[in-house]
């Protein structure tokens, strides 16, 4: 009715569990953050047009025009 265990098998077990243990953390994904080789240049060259000049001159002018006592 009651099963016994003999010593020796405990060892083994434990060894199989440890390599167990032992590959599946062998097979986890890592993550590396490493800085660029290169430096990172940020273009902040900001070319107007010409149109959106003439636009905010001619906005600029009715404004003055619709309220000449504020300018």
């Amino acid at each position: 009715m009651y099963k016994t265990y003999q010593i020796r098998n405990i060892p083994s077990s434990m060894g199989l569990l440890i390599l167990c243990c032992l590959l599946i953390t062998a097979c986890t994904p890592t993550v590396k953050v490493e800085a660029p080789q290169e430096p990172i240049t940020i273009n902040l060259n900001v070319k107007l047009d010409a149109d959106i000049r003439v636009q905010l001159e001619e906005e600029a002018k009715k404004d003055i025009e619709a309220n000449p006592n504020v300018f």
